[in-house]
């Protein structure tokens, strides 16, 4: 095997939990869940070996040979990565799916990726019921029982059985069945914003960025790192769980991101950096200022997108450094090191990754010249991506040889990398681009408002390319919720272009795994003649 033994999840995990078996390496708080009223489930490396063989062995029990797929459709329990290191042990793939994936789009993934199993929890119990009763392919169901969701039925099609009855009982070991890291581990699907989901396969070897990117961003031995997001997704898995495994790091876990509760269980866990996506900073910068925001232990916030009209007020007003960072499930990545780079930068590439701005005829773009980020091993050898079962989606990918990105962005005279939108998504208006940080600030601000995403919809004047800028907004108090005085705000703050044509008043603003506000579901709702709907 070319890849060194202990760099693999199996024989990782297993490695660790001879050398430092009580080390508590991963915490799954209850603070944020029910404010503690019940135990904290903590993993050690020897909890984690013992259970993820258990589940080796019932993967080998029901016929699953190397190679063949499971569905991992749970909320953020041990029991995903103790599945995950079973799918390593076993050379089975995991599928990774959003514990709040509808059947629909559900049963397109299980079957596309020809799965033949779930492991799932209760809370995901009713649409995976719904979804598998098309695909005669699922065999069996593993199911853990949390209360919170479907109680496990005895009568259904295919046979469902508590993972606590998988076990209960010590099973002898399962020989760890890889081959190489070549063999596939995962594949994680795209949100698929702009068509099917495409499946991303991740191979066993890739776990090697686990120790890397935590010894690039800086992690030490006592630091606590900590996410709300999905394990479902790369992020969570990259930059929390895996440093875990990998380095022994311990790190914390909440089932759901949580806003509200965040700094509480920083300061009650002694977490010293925690990670953040897509919206989640303008929706902790949206809270009610409290005197106490800066204290607490917090050293920096690993962070993916934080818009630079925050970004130094984040910093002051919750007493943090921001790492600001970029990257993609399918690769390519550039860090901008605290206090180094400008603020709003996404970065530079890191040593071994070439990343350019490239117009549409492959030609780089000079400073300050908008083009598409795109990235590619340096030495100049192709971008490595595999779509499972859609080679020509792979070869759209990385045509040329680069990993196409599918951002905007631009860079500076110094060489920094900025983000600019994603591609075909500009907001323009009046020929101005508007930068929806800058108005999600002003808005987030505001006593009234929880929670804001700015997005365009097709300018009311028909202009080509021109959109009216739309405010979705959750309120605190929706019944007296005073869209006029937001409206005012926006006036007294913005660039008369800036200000929103829309305030959208909306419950929940949809977001991914990953904690991406998800546009399109915003603009299928918006409609100027509704209640909720309110114009300047």
């Amino acid at each position: 095997m070319n890849t060194p033994t202990t760099q693999l999840l199996a024989h990782m995990v297993r490695t660790f939990a001879d050398r430092e078996p009580d080390r508590d390496i991963l915490t799954f708080e209850h603070l944020s869940l029910d404010g503690g009223a019940t135990a904290d489930e903590v993993r050690t490396y020897a909890d984690i070996a013992t259970n993820a063989n258990g589940l080796a062995a019932a993967l080998v029990e029901r016929g699953m040979e190397r190679g063949d797929r499971f569905a991992l459709m749970m909320r953020n329990h041990p029991e995903f990565v103790e599945a995950l290191v079973a799918a390593s042990i076993t050379a089975t793939v995991a599928v990774p799916i959003d514990a709040r994936t509808k059947a629909e789009k559900l049963r397109y993934m299980i079957g596309d990726s020809g799965c033949s199993g779930v492991i799932c929890s209760d809370e995901c119990l009713g649409e995976l019921l719904a979804a598998v009763r098309g695909l005669p392919v699922i065999r069996w169901i593993l199911v853990l029982e949390t209360g919170e969701g479907h109680a496990v039925q005895r009568n259904t099609k295919v046979p469902l059985t508590p993972l606590s009855a998988v076990l209960r009982d010590p099973v002898p070991t399962v020989d760890i069945r890889l081959e190489s890291g070549r063999d596939p581990l995962q594949i994680v699907y795209t949100s698929g914003t702009t068509g099917d989901p495409k499946g991303i396969v991740y191979r066993n070897e890739r776990t090697l960025s686990f120790s890397a990117l935590g010894s690039v961003v800086g992690y030490r031995r006592d630091d606590r790192p900590y996410t709300g997001l999905s394990l479902t997704h790369g992020n969570a898995q990259t930059v929390t769980m895996g440093p875990a495994l990998a380095l022994g790091v311990r790190s914390v876990i909440s089932r759901r991101f949580t806003k509200s509760r965040l700094w509480d269980v920083c300061r009650a866990y002694g977490v010293t950096t925690f990670s953040l996506l897509g919206g989640m900073a303008t929706a902790l910068y949206s809270e009610p200022p409290r005197p106490d925001d800066a204290d607490n232990p917090v050293r920096f916030v690993l962070d993916a997108g934080m818009p630079a009209a925050i970004w130094t007020d984040f910093e002051r007003r919750f007493g943090v450094k921001i790492l600001e960072w970029y990257g993609a499930m399918e690769g390519g990545l550039a860090i901008n090191p605290i206090g180094v780079g400008p603020v709003g930068s996404i970065g530079k590439p890191l040593p071994g990754t070439e990343m350019k701005i490239l117009d549409d005829d492959d030609v780089e773009c000079g400073p300050f010249v908008k083009g598409e980020i795109c990235s590619r091993p340096e030495g100049g050898e192709a971008a490595p991506v595999e779509y499972h079962g859609n080679p020509a989606a792979s070869r759209a990918k990385t045509r040329g040889g680069w990993l196409r990105s599918g951002d905007v962005g631009h860079t500076d005279e110094r060489g920094w990398f900025f983000f600019d939108y994603r591609k075909g998504g500009g907001l323009r208006r009046n020929g101005d681009f508007i930068n929806p940080g800058f108005v999600e600030k002003v808005i987030a601000e505001h006593e009234e408002v929880a929670d804001v995403f700015v997005y365009g919809v097709p300018a009311a004047s028909g202009a080509p390319g021109e959109s009216d800028v739309v405010a979705a907004v959750v309120a605190r108090d929706p019944e007296h919720f005073d869209s006029g005085s937001v409206f005012a705000r926006c006036r007294d703050r913005l660039e008369p272009n800036f200000v929103p044509s829309f305030i959208q008043l909306v419950d929940e603003i949809p977001k991914t795994a990953s904690e991406k506000p998800q546009e399109r579901f915003l603009r299928r709702e918006f409609d100027r003649d509704s209640p909720t709907v309110f114009g300047r």
